[in-house]
């Protein structure tokens, strides 16, 4: 459940006014924690209990988790500003992969969330290609994610992306452990 995406294109919708994607800095951790609870909250909260939720968000994305991230040079985070607005954010990281995950040099989609407001309007695709990018500075030839199987319009969006189904993984929010879908692409 890492993965977390809610951006699908739509050629119909109003684009993205001058859209920018930037490497996260340490200076960035306050907002981003605040931007990364909220948008985990938004899209996720319903579905945990509330004490899971806050342990969840406390240490996934409390400010010092963030300095720790923005600091570390095995993790990439981008933001997707459009205009002063933060609208998205991913983060890419070198580490293991899962058994299922058989592609050579595998680099992780760690986390991706765009703004419910930006949804529709090319902000997802922006933000995943700048990661693409990313993973392939980290060396990597395959790409993949984790995403919650109840998330039907991300693993469409990630399909779209030519991302492959190729397993499961567990996921923690506190407590609960809800399954995850693991996808992979070659880079």
């Amino acid at each position: 459940m890492n993965t977390r995406l809610t951006d699908i294109h739509d050629s119909t919708a109003v684009p993205a006014p001058a859209c920018s994607i930037r490497r996260g800095m340490p200076a960035d951790a306050d907002a981003l924690c605040v931007f990364a609870a909220r948008t985990f909250t938004d899209t996720y909260g319903r579905h945990n209990r509330p004490e899971d939720l806050r342990m969840h968000l406390t240490t996934s994305y409390g400010l010092l988790q963030q300095m720790r991230e923005l600091s570390d040079p095995d993790v990439a985070t981008l933001l997707a500003c459009c205009g002063e607005q933060l609208a998205g954010f991913a983060q890419v990281r070198r580490g293991p992969a899962p058994a299922c995950v058989t592609g050579e040099a595998p680099v992780e989609l760690h986390r991706f969330y765009v703004d419910a407001v930006w949804h529709g309007r090319g902000v997802g695709q922006l933000l995943l290609a700048h990661a693409r990018d990313a993973a392939i500075a980290f060396g990597g030839a395959t790409f993949w994610l984790k995403v919650w199987e109840r998330n039907p319009r991300a693993i469409a969006f990630y399909a779209k992306e030519s991302f492959v189904d190729v397993g499961t993984a567990d996921f923690f929010v506190g407590s609960d452990r809800p399954s995850d879908r693991v996808l992979a692409m070659a880079l």
